[in-house]
Order: structure tokens, then C-alpha cells, then sequence
């Protein structure tokens, strides 16, 4: 057996429906960090601009170092090939108020963003502990849960995916699945966005200003399924992986998955005021036939809570929903026993100046969704 007879692989090619932010934990501040000139947002090369203001003058370069930088820049430096800037974005943020906050897109060395493998493999995760759950016709019981609201669900992870509920990394299936990062792409396919809370009674929160991939951007990973390590000489050698099945039904889980992330963001959204062009978006979405290695997934900041856990399972015994908001305190704000949780989606908002009317902000489009295509590359 070669090396490639033990794996399945595929190319995930994603296309980018709505803006996709993975921060990379960052936030940049106007004049310091970027510039703002002549409708673009121009990234600041900080190391570039000190040296052109270098100077054996002492005085004078303390001086310089208490000024903003962007202050330090002269209208004819604004150049889109100058080093004086390591990219530039089409747009401005909302704010230009010196000191104004923008949450940076992760990117490589050479300020190119791509997908992290990460982030591909944790929604991949979910998905599959989700599916897993029902296979196992799991409850949410309260005393399974950790003290630790970050490990709560580790005892349901180890028994959906560790053999013998063992707490070794090395036992979890999850060991079998390898995401390769994307290829980066060209800053261009940046765009600034700005982002607020939406809430069940159709108001908005203070804007949150991001970086973030353009719809219609295409990126490509590879995953890759070690088949070995649900081999019988992986058995003979003391390692019993679950839920090979699941693996080898990777696309169908994860078609199935989104099609339920789907109709769990329509049913909510039907229901809040001032989000028809969101509904008008997810009625779209879900009545599109698409092919069976094709699907539907929602990736990066904005996702919301049930996109990171077993969601809808945790919410079918209202007692013990009630109780994991209690203990864990993941409820914010004034909230009556019952109320719908979450009670707010982040989404994009447009700003609507009608000739004879008043001027207002309308929830356009949710972060984040990507179309997924996976093809099983053949040796």
C-alpha cells in the first residue's frame, strides 16, 4: 500500500456568497494603523513610513514619534504601488474619528488573506458531532456538562468521537480528518464592511467595523480522510477510531447540516422585524437545487452560537436550556425565563437615503455563508 491508498482526498473549493471575516485578533486604529484618502482605506507600511522620516536629530525624531503616522503623509504619497502601504481598500469605514477601530482579516506574511484549515476543520467538527448525536440518540443532561464554560461539552465530544470516551487526543476521530490551509489570495478581494447586531424586535446594535473577503471569492483547500487509522492493523494495534461511516459520508453530512443551519436562521428571522431582505436571501438559498457534492455552509465571525455547538439538540429539553444559561451566564443583558436564545444575528446593514423620506439602516445580508463544492481526487 502507497502512501495516497490510505487516504480519500478532496478538493474543497469554496465561494464566498456573503462577506467572510476570521479576524486575526487585531484592531487597527485610524491614523495609526491606516489612512483614510480620496474613498480608500490605505494600510499603513509603519517600518516604511519611519524610515522616510528618519533623522539623526534626536529632538526632531521624538517629535515624530508622538504624531499619528497617517499624519505624516503629504496627498501626493497616496499611491497605490507606494511603499508606503502595505495594501489598499476600496471604501472607507464608517467612522473617521482618529482612533477609530477596525477588526483586522487574518492574512499571510505578505498581507495576502486565505481560509485557515482550522477554521474549515472546526466547522467540519460541528457538523459531525451534530449528525453524531442523533445517531447516538444523545440528551442534554446537566450533569455532563464541565464547570468550565469553554470544556462544557467535552464529555459529549469524547463519547461522540474518542474511543471508550478516552480523553487522548491521539483516539479522537477527528485525528482521521486533515485540512490543509487555503491558497492565499489578493488583497483586492478585501472590501470593509460594516456589521451590527440585529435583535428579535428588528433593532440594531453600535456598528462593528471589519475587514473581509469579497462575495465571490474563490478559495481552494484539501482534505484529506487517513483511512489507515480505521484499518484492521490499526485495530491491532490499539486504536478503535468511530464513526468511519460518517467520513466516508462527508459531503451528505455536511449538505444535511446546512440545510438545517438553513431553515434554523429562516424560521428565527421570520419572525423579527426589519430583516425581509434577509428572509427574501435564506428563501433563495434554500429553494436552489444544487448538485450532491454541493452544499451550503456558514464560516468565520457572525456565525453565532448554535454554529459552534450542538445547538438545536442542547435546545430540545427546555429545563436544561434554561439551566446551561443560567450556569454559564451566556445570556446578556434583561432576559425572562423562556425567552428565545440567542436573541440577536450579526448582519450587514445598508444605509437607505430615500428624496422625501428618513434616512435608515437596513439588515441586508448575514456574515459568512460559502457555496462548498467537494470533488474526491482519484489516484
Amino acid at each position: 500500500m502507497n502512501a495516497r491508498d490510505g487516504y480519500r482526498i478532496y478538493r474543497m473549493t469554496v465561494h464566498t456568497l456573503t462577506p467572510l471575516h476570521i479576524g486575526n485578533g487585531r484592531e487597527l486604529l485610524n491614523q495609526y494603523d491606516y489612512a483614510v484618502h480620496n474613498g480608500y482605506t490605505w494600510r499603513i507600511n509603519e517600518d516604511a513610513l519611519l524610515e522616510a522620516q528618519w533623522s539623526d536629530d534626536l529632538k526632531l525624531a521624538d517629535r515624530l514619534a508622538e504624531i499619528p503616522p497617517a499624519q505624516l503623509l503629504r496627498p501626493h504619497d497616496f499611491q497605490p504601488d507606494s511603499a508606503l502601504f502595505r495594501y489598499v481598500i476600496r471604501g472607507t469605514p464608517r467612522s473617521a474619528a482618529p482612533g477609530a477601530v477596525l477588526r483586522e482579516q487574518l492574512k499571510d506574511a505578505y498581507d495576502h488573506p486565505y481560509l485557515p484549515g482550522t477554521t474549515m476543520k472546526g466547522v467540519l467538527r460541528t457538523a459531525l458531532a451534530w449528525t453524531a448525536w442523533r445517531l447516538h440518540k444523545l440528551r442534554p443532561e446537566r450533569a455532563r456538562l464541565g464547570r468550565d464554560r469553554r470544556f462544557a461539552g467535552q464529555w459529549y465530544e469524547q463519547e461522540l468521537f474518542s474511543e471508550h470516551s478516552s480523553k487522548a487526543p491521539n483516539k479522537d476521530t477527528l485525528r482521521a480528518l486533515h485540512v490543509s490551509d487555503s491558497e492565499p489570495v489578493s488583497p483586492e478581494r478585501l472590501i470593509l464592511v460594516n456589521a451590527r447586531v440585529l435583535n428579535r424586535r428588528g433593532n440594531l446594535g453600535a456598528p462593528i467595523e471589519l475587514e473581509a473577503l469579497r462575495p465571490e471569492t474563490k478559495l481552494q483547500l484539501t482534505l484529506k480522510v487517513d483511512r489507515v487509522l480505521f484499518s484492521e492493523w490499526a485495530k491491532q494495534h490499539g486504536l478503535h477510531l468511530r464513526h468511519s461511516n460518517l467520513l466516508d459520508q462527508l459531503p451528505q453530512v455536511l449538505r444535511a447540516y446546512g440545510e438545517h443551519r438553513l431553515s434554523q436562521e429562516l424560521r428565527l428571522l421570520e419572525s423579527v422585524p426589519n430583516s425581509g431582505r434577509l428572509v427574501q436571501l435564506y428563501r433563495k438559498w434554500q429553494h436552489e437545487a444544487l448538485a450532491e457534492n454541493k452544499f451550503l455552509l456558514q464560516l468565520g465571525w457572525g456565525t453565532g452560537w448554535e454554529a459552534k455547538t450542538f445547538g438545536s439538540h442542547l435546545q430540545s429539553d427546555p429545563g436544561f436550556m434554561e439551566a446551561l444559561l443560567q450556569d454559564y451566564k451566556l445570556a446578556r443583558g434583561k432576559r425572562q425565563r423562556g425567552d428565545p436564545f440567542p436573541k440577536s444575528r450579526r448582519v450587514l446593514v445598508k444605509v437607505e437615503r430615500p428624496p422625501n423620506g428618513q434616512v435608515r439602516e437596513i439588515p441586508v445580508v448575514p456574515l459568512g455563508w460559502v457555496l462548498v463544492e467537494m470533488e474526491e481526487i482519484k489516484a
